[in-house]
């Protein structure tokens, strides 16, 4: 079920970024949005990714009103969205905020994609590439929304000017423009091309949220009917005249490199075109087809030299975490009081050591790109969350300035932060096509290379204390996280003082990312940073999935060593985050919990803040002879304003899928330096028939903008093993449960 409230006015926007400089090696990839627009800053539009496609039709045909907004004559409207579309809905959300502005008919609305090579030209009219961290919607509601309205004004002022009458009398209705006065009447796709001619207002009022008609209903999806006919193309599917297909294969242990190999051996093999050396760690075969490339790569010779970390297991990596967990020294995220003192002064203790393994992104859709390389210019065609950092990946890679390179973004089968900030595979086109001048080559991982290469969902151990007295009131509580750190490997920049902040996810003190839901009198949350040589990556949840585990699991520990109910011990430390409480009561309210559970059936809940949202979930699950089923989860999110509700309650149910697939049996293990499972037999997700039913809650309660993507992801796993203690007397506290005996 679907519960929606008025969302209130959003902020003011942010003052514009200068644009970046466009030499090769300094171009900046920004993953900020940009706050304002050049909106009268019209260059002829060049073709798009899907313009690249054939059959395609370029927007170029029809006048541009502005960087956002292309009128038809037919009437139809292309909304232009920068963010990219991985199954989140994003393209659907961003489009809604746009015709929400523009006034104009939702049933003739359709979109494209521009590129980062017109927006490094336009001085990044349309701000950030870069979707990831929940941002696509939150980070760009304020600019999309008023580039939607500066063109509706450009339309509505053509139209006054035909008719020589003031603007002001003038008013639009689903794309048709009346002049009150005298009657008239006219449409956006007659005025569109004088529109393109007027001068952009210079400021411009943007709705009130409880006047949207469009923003904040459950609009069907843009994408849905191309996915369902065949039409959509993803970067698996697309084809270039002259095309062709390579394969490739590195050095499977971390660290290691590509010594030699035997081409000769393969040379003569049907379809084979040219073997080639990648990169110091890696050797691709190009092929008229894919198949015939990964024929001749795997009877292909080659030497590895295994490099530092052949020795390299889950056991030696396990031995390092769990000596910081008593580590002196160590970064504190979150301080109050002296959780030390308070807990030495303790009625009663508690403690645990929990622990979180490596996960993999396993997107449906393997990495790929496709490339068409010659000395004077580089072109990719990429399913990519950033194609700014595909973009800056190409022209590194090709050696040639940025303005002569380009990237078409297609829609991906799937990102879940793997095809963000990392652009191996680009890399690894670019390398290729290099040496096939002329020619595009297509570049498709396969599953197992996917597996063996990815940047993994980093490992972490937890020892957590806790204080309680006499009255079983929580006075102290001490987390000691122990593991890896991202942005040490993935984004240097980010660190403060050797500290990775997003260690800290849902764990700090204050702030409106991702603030802790307790009022805990004396607290310490610090991290001793082990960072064993396997690449960490920024998996769907990033680090709020381990701590959700860590301190809602916990919670529940204390609240049984209480002796109270678990709902009730959180509450009463809850009352200074009415956020937080109101959906943990939302989601108590929904389960049933102040009745009793179906015979054999046992209750679970947990709450955490991240990536802007609250988010609740609460689980009925039971066991029989030792095998797990859940029922149903119920699960509440205030994102404060909600764009989609319906795709909301969509993306809970998807996130639930990727949280219980980690929960249940997502793991990576290390053996003689490289990881172990290399496909789906090894490194399973959740099947159709284990999913329970889920009930969404949706509460938006205004005045910020939260994500959806990824918060209720936190949720599932603790929810589900709170309700497996009730029902079992287990506490389990390492994930997967596939390595648990249940019974």
């Amino acid at each position: 079920m679907t519960t929606a409230h008025a969302p209130s006015r959003p902020g003011q926007s942010q003052p514009a970024e200068s644009p970046p400089a466009l030499s090769r090696r300094g171009f900046l990839v920004s993953s900020a949005a940009m706050g304002g627009l050049s909106l009268g800053f019209h260059l002829p539009f060049l073709a798009s990714a899907e313009a690249a496609t054939p059959g395609a039709t370029p927007a170029a045909a029809a006048p541009e009103v502005n960087a956002w907004v292309v009128v038809r004559p037919d009437e139809t409207v292309v909304i232009r969205v920068a963010r990219s579309e991985m199954g989140q809905g994003t393209l659907t959300g961003l489009a809604q905020l746009v015709a929400e502005e523009l006034e104009c008919d939702w049933a003739k609305v359709t979109t494209e994609y521009p590129t980062p090579g017109q927006n490094l030209a336009r001085d990044r009219v349309w701000g950030s590439f870069s979707t990831g961290g929940s941002r696509g919607i939150r980070d760009s509601h304020d600019y999309v929304r008023k580039g939607g309205a500066v063109a509706r004004e450009m339309l509505v002022a053509a139209a006054a000017a035909e008719w020589k009458v003031p603007a002001s009398e003038c008013a639009v209705s689903k794309g048709v423009i009346t002049h009150g006065p005298s009657g008239r009447s006219t449409t956006y796709g007659k005025v569109a091309t004088a529109a393109a001619g007027m001068q952009p207002p210079a400021e411009v009022r943007l709705k009130d949220p409880k006047d949207w008609t469009i923003v904040g209903k459950p609009l069907p999806r843009l994408d849905t009917a191309d996915k369902l006919n065949g039409k959509q193309v993803y970067g698996t599917d697309l084809k270039l005249p002259g095309m062709l297909n390579a394969a490739v294969r590195a050095c499977p242990t971390f660290g290691g490199k590509l010594v030699n190999f035997d081409a000769a051996a393969v040379a003569g093999m049907r379809g084979v075109h040219k073997v080639v050396r990648v990169d110091d760690t890696a050797v691709a075969v190009v092929a008229e087809t894919w198949w015939q490339a990964k024929t001749a790569l795997d009877a292909l010779p080659v030497t590895w030299d295994d490099g530092p970390n052949k020795a390299l297991s889950s056991a030696s990596i396990a031995e390092t975490l769990a000596a910081g967990l008593d580590a002196e020294e160590a970064f504190v995220g979150a301080s109050a009081g002296d959780a030390r003192k308070a807990l030495a002064g303790a009625a009663k203790t508690v403690s645990a050591v929990y622990g979180f393994p490596y996960q993999n992104h396993a997107t449906m859709e393997p990495m790929n790109a496709t490339a068409l390389w010659t000395e004077l210019r580089c072109e990719v065609w990429v399913p990519t969350q950033n194609g700014e950092a595909s973009l800056a990946a190409a022209a590194e890679a090709a050696g040639l300035p940025v303005q002569s390179c380009e990237v078409y973004k297609l829609h991906l089968g799937g990102g879940f932060g793997r095809r963000g900030n990392f652009q191996d595979y680009v890399r690894q086109a670019v390398n290729i096509a290099k040496q096939v001048p002329g020619r595009p080559v297509k570049l498709i991982w396969s599953r197992e290379e996917d597996m063996l290469h990815g940047a993994y969902h980093p490992v972490t151990q937890c020892k957590l204390t806790g204080g309680l007295d006499a009255e079983g009131k929580l006075t102290a509580l001490h987390m000691r996280i122990s593991g890896q750190s991202i942005l040490a490997a993935v984004r240097p920049e980010g660190m403060q003082n050797g500290k990775d902040p997003a260690v800290f996810q849902g764990l700090n003190i204050s702030g409106p990312e991702g603030h802790i839901g307790y009022a805990v009198e004396n607290l310490l949350i610090d991290h001793a940073m082990r960072n064993p040589p396997i690449p960490p990556g920024f998996w769907r949840g990033v680090n709020l999935n381990q701590n959700a585990i860590y301190l809602e699991c916990f919670m529940d520990e204390l609240a049984h060593a209480a002796g109270m109910d678990p709902l009730a011990f959180r509450r009463r430390m809850m009352a200074n985050h009415p956020k937080h409480l109101a959906v943990l009561d939302q989601v108590a309210q929904g389960i049933g919990w102040d009745r009793p559970a179906p015979a054999g059936v046992h209750r679970g809940i947990a709450q955490i803040m991240g990536f802007g949202s609250y988010v609740a979930a609460a689980a009925e699950v039971s066991v029989t002879d030792g095998k797990l089923k859940i029922h149903r989860i119920v699960a509440s999110t205030d994102p404060g304003h909600a764009v989609n509700p319906a795709q909301i309650e969509r993306q809970v149910e998807g996130s639930f899928v990727y949280g219980l697939s980690a929960c249940l049996y997502g793991e990576c293990t290390v053996k003689d330096g490289r990881m172990e499972q290399t496909n789906f037999d090894s490194y399973e997700v959740l099947r159709m028939a284990e999913m329970p039913a889920v009930e969404t809650i949706l509460i938006p309660s205004g005045g910020f903008w939260g994500g959806v993507g990824e918060p209720t992801i936190a949720v599932a796993a603790p929810a589900v093993l709170n309700a497996l203690f009730a029902a079992t007397g287990k506490r389990i506290r390492t994930l997967p449960l596939k390595n648990h005996d249940l019974a």
